[in-house]
């Protein structure tokens, strides 16, 4: 290729400049981002990313997850099924192109039985990414959706491990869950999509808000509002890579080590310095994730 060509779409972005006070990655999937882990680590603790939770969204990524942050002491795991995920196990959808016969509630059973395997091991701190998806699940497959998302309180709470929720166009729906079942002792609400007035009731129950790359996003004002009002003490940071990695490298691979991105990003629209901001992210994911 000539050395004036453009930036091929599919490239890594370059390595930002490294923060001077290191924080965590609060939420990634190594297991879905090209290189090995070694490789993402040692890339990600260059700029000052020091610590990832590897999150799980199907019985295979939990049990990886859960075998990875074993291996490497920089690295937590969070295990769940994604809420897209219980309807598939119910309704006999492999999610690759592939059918069996319906699983029902059994199936659902026994795939929550095994995540609260997991739940227990002293390296997973966290269970989820768990919640309502009302983008990709229809009306049909709602009702699995939240039972799942039931259990995985519950399973959360037994354990005393962390919830880590996912909410895509859900907002009334996981609150009303949260309140109806009790949540547990600490949550996070990953890659938070809500508006200001959403994250002032998130606030008042004490639930962490992780901002991903997208709140660079030109059309992402209502994130921008809900991290100018939301308390310091229960940011987060997050990449959610391989996805959302942030402006100017939008719909190119994400990882941990453009954590710096929007950090800097998130400094701005607080009005905060980067080593303030850093400081808070690292002692609050910590705190959050018990570690």
């Amino acid at each position: 290729m000539p050395s004036n060509a453009p930036a091929d779409k599919n490239a890594a972005p370059p390595p930002p400049e490294p923060l001077r006070v290191p924080v965590a990655d609060s939420h990634t999937h190594l297991d879905m981002q090209s290189g090995t882990v070694e490789e993402g680590l040692a890339k990600a603790a260059s700029v000052g990313v020091t610590t990832v939770v590897q999150v799980g969204c199907d019985l295979p990524g939990s049990r990886w997850a859960a075998e990875t942050a074993a291996a490497y002491d920089s690295v937590h795991a969070a295990v769940a099924l994604h809420p897209n995920e219980a309807p598939r196990i119910v309704h006999g959808d492999t999610g690759a192109g592939r059918s069996r016969e319906p699983g029902g509630d059994t199936a659902l059973d026994e795939a929550l039985a095994e995540i609260d395997r997991l739940a227990a091991l002293p390296q997973v701190k966290g269970v989820g990414e768990t919640g309502l998806d009302y983008f990709r699940t229809g009306d049909d497959g709602r009702e699995a959706q939240e039972r799942s998302f039931r259990a995985h309180i519950e399973i959360a709470k037994r354990h005393g491990k962390t919830l880590v929720i996912h909410d895509r166009d859900a907002h009334a729906d996981v609150l009303r869950v949260l309140k109806e079942e009790g949540a547990p002792e600490r949550t996070v609400f990953h890659c938070y999509s809500g508006d200001a007035a959403m994250a002032e009731i998130c606030a008042e129950a004490g639930y962490f808000m992780s901002f991903a790359g997208n709140v660079t996003f030109k059309n992402a004002q209502n994130l921008r509002d809900a991290l100018a009002v939301a308390p310091l003490e229960l940011v987060l940071v997050e990449t959610d890579a391989p996805f959302l990695t942030p402006m100017p490298y939008r719909g190119r691979p994400g990882a941990p080590y453009l954590i710096p991105v929007t950090v800097r990003a998130m400094a701005a629209v607080r009005g905060l310095d980067e080593d303030t901001l850093a400081t808070a992210l690292a002692a609050n994911t910590a705190r959050a994730f018990d570690y």
